[in-house]
């Protein structure tokens, strides 16, 4: 179990670092290439692809089994790494970007539905804190070693850590992870029970979320209001090709248990009001508060520690209680009131610390623990749909939030978050005076989740794994 768990964190370390590790190196990259103007592309060509692939990995996973699906996206993320690092033209580094990204989607979501298969729910709680520390190393030191590489060497020594520690995950993975083999499901109507692993794959439902996935995540990067037209349109189509796929790649029979539902949404808020209000937050405190990038970063590190050290503790009381839904109930409610404090300390950087800290401590007792209690609430067949669903609707959440807490920045302050430079004191002052009312207004929204996470239904956690009980 220690190789197979080494194995699945280098995994997910490798797609959370590469989510860090790029933030410093894309002007030099720009710069290189010569497309200044096409950085903005470049995030967003990785981030549609991850978001798109998460529930088709999922689905795959569940169908032909996680190990091979997870073995497919380190090879397709190292891959796009590796042409990455060979790129002579920015549109060459953005589709290669876009190679990585659909292999990025699927490390994340085949090593927390692995780790859903060979580690039983109750137990599962005592790995949270090793998944957490995971993205705390990608947070902390994803961004001073990519400065390390830009000032030393060259931005294309940013990709040269990834074919060694994919390799190695490979072979750990490949050499120690042994997992039955899903076995056909019971025939069934559309939206009942699970269909046989020989129904055709959900074609069109794969590409009609896709549709909605680059409409959310283009109205995040653009804030174009023509990109939400294309969203909804693409959400429609999607919730109709569902009523008619015989299996589905997100099955809405799903959410008509509570036990499922509840946590999918809960992600879902978090990820609309947590990311929307911090990545706007450096920017904040460069433009209002003439912070330095060091300074703004240190505060994200704060809220970083407090989720680290929450779901650790909340993670080895789950194990030895239990019991989970306590955790989700405090967390929101915490969160909910960092959120409201980061409104109301202003200019105060003592104040904003503690604010983002207190924001963590909650994040960190709801995050994880969403994902138990959804891949605890569904059977074998659905493992790998549901463990996609919480992090597919928390990124679409992400995506989201960025767009309208952007667009309600602009709106009151008349300049845009993503312009720190050359800014005049006197619209300093009015950024400084209508951002935190912006960051308050998401506060509401983690209330929600709080009410939502009372009725959450407390079902016992199982204490086998999947694989014990298949094998």
């Amino acid at each position: 179990m220690g190789f197979v768990l080494s194995g699945l964190m280098l995994a997910m370390l490798l797609g959370a670092l590469d989510q860090t590790i790029m933030a410093p190196a894309l002007p030099a990259v720009a710069g290189s290439l010569g497309g200044l103007d096409q950085m903005p592309a470049v995030v967003s060509a990785y981030l549609v692809a991850a978001t798109v692939v998460m529930p088709v990995y999922g689905k795959l996973g569940d169908r032909y089994g996680r190990k091979p699906a997870m073995q497919a996206a380190i090879v397709i993320f190292v891959t796009g790494a590796v042409l990455c690092a060979l790129a002579t033209s920015m549109p060459q580094f953005i589709a290669f970007r876009a190679v990585q990204g659909m292999g990025g989607g699927g490390l994340m979501i085949g090593a927390q539905a692995i780790i859903g298969e060979v580690v039983s729910p109750r137990e599962r709680g005592r790995y949270l804190g090793l998944i957490g520390a995971v993205y705390v190393v990608a947070a902390v030191g994803g961004p001073l070693l990519g400065g390390v590489f830009i000032d030393q060497l060259s931005w294309r020594w940013i990709f040269a850590v990834y074919p060694p520690l994919g390799v190695l995950a490979l072979v750990v993975l490949s050499v120690t992870l042994r997992l039955p083999r899903p076995q056909g499901r019971p025939q069934g109507r559309p939206h009942g029970r699970p269909q046989e692993r020989g129904a055709p794959l959900d074609v069109a439902g794969i590409v009609t979320l896709a549709v909605a996935v680059v409409g959310v995540v283009m109205a995040g990067q653009t804030r174009h209001p023509a990109f939400l037209a294309v969203a909804a349109a693409g959400a429609v189509a999607w919730l109709v090709s569902t009523r008619f796929a015989k299996d589905p790649i997100l099955p809405l029979r799903l959410f008509r248990d509570r036990a499922f539902a509840v946590p999918v949404l809960i992600s879902l808020l978090i990820g609309f009001a947590l990311f929307g209000t911090v990545t706007y937050m450096p920017a904040y405190l460069q433009i209002a508060l003439h912070s330095s990038a060091t300074q703004a970063g240190l505060l994200v590190t704060a809220l970083m520690g407090g989720v680290l050290a929450t779901t650790i503790v909340s993670g080895r009381l789950i194990t030895r209680t239990g019991k989970y839904k306590p955790y989700p109930v405090v967390g929101t409610a915490v969160a909910a009131a960092g959120l409201g404090l980061i409104g109301l300390a202003g200019a105060d950087p003592l104040a904003l610390a503690g604010a983002m800290l207190l924001t963590g401590l909650g994040v960190g007792l709801v995050m994880q623990t969403m994902v138990l209690a959804a891949q605890n609430a569904v059977e074998y067949a659905d493992l790998g749909a549901a463990t996609s669903s919480v992090t597919f609707l928390r990124q679409i959440g992400a995506s989201a939030g960025v767009a309208l807490v952007g667009a309600l920045i602009t709106l009151r302050s008349g300049i845009s978050a993503t312009q720190p430079s050359a800014v005049p004191e006197s619209v300093r002052q009015d950024f400084a005076a209508a951002v935190p009312p912006v960051f308050a207004a998401m506060a509401p929204l983690l209330a929600v989740a709080f009410f939502l996470a009372l009725a959450l239904p407390a079902r016992p956690l199982r204490t086998t794994a999947y694989a014990e009980e298949r094998s």
